[in-house]
């Protein structure tokens, strides 16, 4: 068995968010805009965004996009229209936000018994 090489896919690219709950509507909203800047890409498979239950957990929001490789999510997400609404979303004092990026693959799967 061999190791695949860091770039091979599929891969899920992960940001989590420490943003103080007032600012999650916001966020999601501009969330959605970059989202579908994206969505038509070539090597994209989907996305989530993930909220937290609770007010008092630390990490309110997670970004969950899965993508056919590394390059094609990087391909993607380099462009200078969503690099330009990062930008603004990084200055809009609205979405106060610690991003937490990283990719990941999967490791190892449990699913339930069914008969």
């Amino acid at each position: 068995m061999t190791t695949p090489e860091p770039d091979d896919g599929p891969v899920t690219f992960l940001n989590i968010f420490e943003i103080p709950r007032e600012d999650v509507g916001a966020f999601r909203a501009g969330w959605v805009e970059r989202i579908r800047l994206v969505e038509g890409a070539p090597g994209f498979r989907g996305a989530h965004l993930l909220e937290a239950l609770s007010d008092d957990e630390r990490f309110q929001l997670v970004n969950v996009t899965q993508w056919d490789s590394r390059a094609a999510q990087e391909a993607a997400t380099g462009g200078p229209q969503l690099r330009a609404s990062v930008a603004d979303a990084r200055a809009d004092q609205r979405q106060r936000v610690t991003p937490n990026p990283g990719f990941y693959r999967v490791a190892a799967t449990a699913t339930p018994d069914r008969p």
